[in-house]
């Protein structure tokens, strides 16, 4: 006998499924009529998204049931989050590195170096100190590891501004790229604010309780795990997985017919004979991907900075513009990085802890806004503008504050708060996460998921809500217009405009039949009324040139035949008025 099987994997597939389908369905609608055609190449995505999954998540509707899928732990939902964070960073990066032009990096060395040197710095500063003045009873070296999780700009959202309509009308190229490139490098580099921080919360909090080595242990570690082996052994990890995917996809696709040096030939060679044979149009475009996902897998087994290499990868995979300008029309891309947005958003949305911004013992809830709003003005705006006048990239001022104001703060954030409650979670004292680690894990996790939950919705917003506002007083205005003349009743009318062409043409008509002269002095001109018909030759009746004949119904104002003369059979015919 049939039963129902309502299991979560069902119940995930159903909702899923049926919110991108429904989704997909009115899309064309809001973008062509509700003033959202721009907002649909934004984050407004990610709003829609994060509402669906608030509204099916346990607090509401009770579909989506993240805890059960952990199996009840909350640990194991940590790094489920952390884990899908993880991918959907890794695709984007990739993906944002492959949309940068050819050598990018090594070309703007200069303007992104300002921009993740001193520029990232003080945003990090900047973070940290309002999360200071902000969250009660709170020291100054835990704000600095809460502010280094929202320093970075996020990818997944910032990508999204600076592609489609909105971004081709409003933002220059040259922007267009620079944003692009920081907020794929600052993503990687969040790495060395957060854990310096938290290496000196482990080896100087509560006098080192539990802990051995002290200041210079930590300072250590910083230097030799974080910039040492999760930095740079990154940097050229990327590079070097980047550029050999490069050369092994051009010789399989080009059936080895590009010039190569002896480094191509000695790394490349070897594997070029088994590769002899064109790619299939399918397996090339998912390629970077497919890149994206070994680079998470083998930079998660060592330990190194998946992020940053996935990142570096992707623009060294295109450092000669081959692969971009093969995939530049392409749409499987974009596809499979739109479902990962809405499927990380919807997450977002059912695992967010929304009872704990209302229900905590770290922060009051009109605190918790009032940051949210200072965080979004003061995080990255004023150094930015401070900043624009030595980046080429930014012309005006008004490009400084778009470009300061959209550091949306999002999936980066939240992965950046996973990796420190893992980190913190490992500092024990009798088997006991240490009093100053439980403290700061408690802050972090209701601080740092509102802060990203606000920039979602604060920057998805933005652009629909300035559009209406900028239409929707006009549409009122013309509307008012149409209501006024329609009760005055002096709208349009054809009959009156219909009448005065008749009443010239009676003036016309009688000043011909007088004699008089046009008002300007001249004398009327003739008006002909041409139509024709095609006379056959009576020798072949073939229609050809020399055959071809008009018979036209010329007449002039006085309605006396006009004998006219055809240049194509040199026939001479009359033609009549017709009355």
């Amino acid at each position: 006998m049939p039963t129902l099987v309502v299991t979560n994997f069902n119940i995930v597939c159903s909702t899923l499924g049926g919110f991108v389908t429904l989704f997909g369905l009115v899309s064309y609608l809001f973008k062509e009529r509700y003033y959202l055609s721009e907002a649909f190449d934004t984050p407004f995505r990610a709003v829609i998204s994060l509402l669906a999954g608030v509204s099916l998540s346990p607090s509401a509707a009770n579909f989506i049931r993240p805890l059960d899928y952990a199996g009840g732990n909350e640990e194991h939902l940590a790094q489920i989050t952390l884990y899908f964070s993880r991918l959907v960073l890794g695709v984007q990066l990739v993906l944002a590195g492959v949309q940068l032009p050819s050598r990018y990096l090594w070309r703007e060395w200069k303007p992104l170096a300002l921009l993740l040197g001193p520029g990232m710095t003080a945003m990090w500063l900047c973070s940290s100190l309002l999360v200071y003045g902000m969250v009660p009873h709170f020291s100054f070296l835990h704000a600095l590891a809460v502010g280094a999780c929202v320093t970075p700009t996020d990818p997944v959202l910032s990508n999204s501004i600076v592609k489609g309509k909105f971004a081709d009308q409003n933002v220059p190229k040259d922007l267009q790229k620079i944003i692009i490139a920081e907020s794929g490098a600052n993503d990687g580099l969040g790495y060395p604010f957060l854990f310096l921080a938290l290496y000196l919360m482990k080896y100087n909090g509560e006098h080192g309780l539990g802990q051995v080595g002290g200041t210079s242990k930590a300072i250590g570690l910083w230097f030799g795990e974080t910039w040492a082996y999760t930095i740079l052994l990154s940097v050229f990890y990327g590079a070097a997985v980047g550029w050999i995917a490069k050369e092994l996809l051009y010789r399989a696709e080009k059936k080895f017919c590009s010039p190569f040096t002896p480094l191509r030939m000695l790394i490349a060679m070897p594997l070029t004979y088994a590769l002899r044979k064109y790619v299939d149009r399918e397996s090339f475009l998912v390629f970077a991907i497919t890149l994206a996902l070994f680079i998470v897998g083998t930079c998660g087994m060592i330990g190194s900075d998946d992020v940053l290499a996935c990142f570096v990868a992707g623009n060294a995979f295109t450092w000669d513009d081959w692969f971009r300008l093969e995939t530049l029309d392409d749409s499987l891309q974009p596809t499979i990085d739109m479902l990962l947005n809405l499927a990380i958003f919807m997450w977002f949305g059912a695992v967010c802890p929304w009872d704990s911004f209302l229900h905590n013992d770290v922060i009051p809830l009109y605190r918790l806004v009032f940051l949210g709003i200072l965080v979004l003005l003061f995080r990255r705006l004023p150094v930015v503008y401070a900043m624009h006048r030595v980046i080429p990239q930014i012309e005006e001022q008004r490009q400084a504050l778009f470009v300061g104001f959209f550091g949306p703060i999002g999936v980066s954030a939240v992965f950046y708060l996973y990796v420190s409650l893992e980190f913190l979670g490992q500092i024990k004292v009798d088997g006991v996460v240490r009093e100053d680690a439980q403290k700061l894990q408690d802050v972090m996790m209701v601080v740092i998921w509102f802060l990203a939950i606000s920039s979602i919705v604060v920057h998805g917003l933005t652009i629909p809500l300035g559009k209406l506002g900028f239409y929707l007083p006009r549409t009122i205005s013309q509307a008012l217009d149409s209501a006024s003349r329609d009760e005055s009743g002096t709208p349009f009318q054809i009959q009156g405009r219909v009448e005065l062409i008749e009443q010239l043409q009676e003036r016309r008509q009688q000043r011909i039949q007088s004699g008089q002269r046009s008002p300007d002095g001249m004398p009327p001109r003739p008006v002909f009324r041409i139509g024709g018909s095609v006379i056959r030759s009576p020798e072949n009746h073939s229609r050809t040139p020399a055959s071809i004949s008009r018979k036209s119904s010329l007449t002039n104002n006085e309605g006396l035949p006009v004998s006219v003369q055809d240049t194509a059979s040199g026939i001479t015919h009359d033609s009549f008025a017709k009355k």
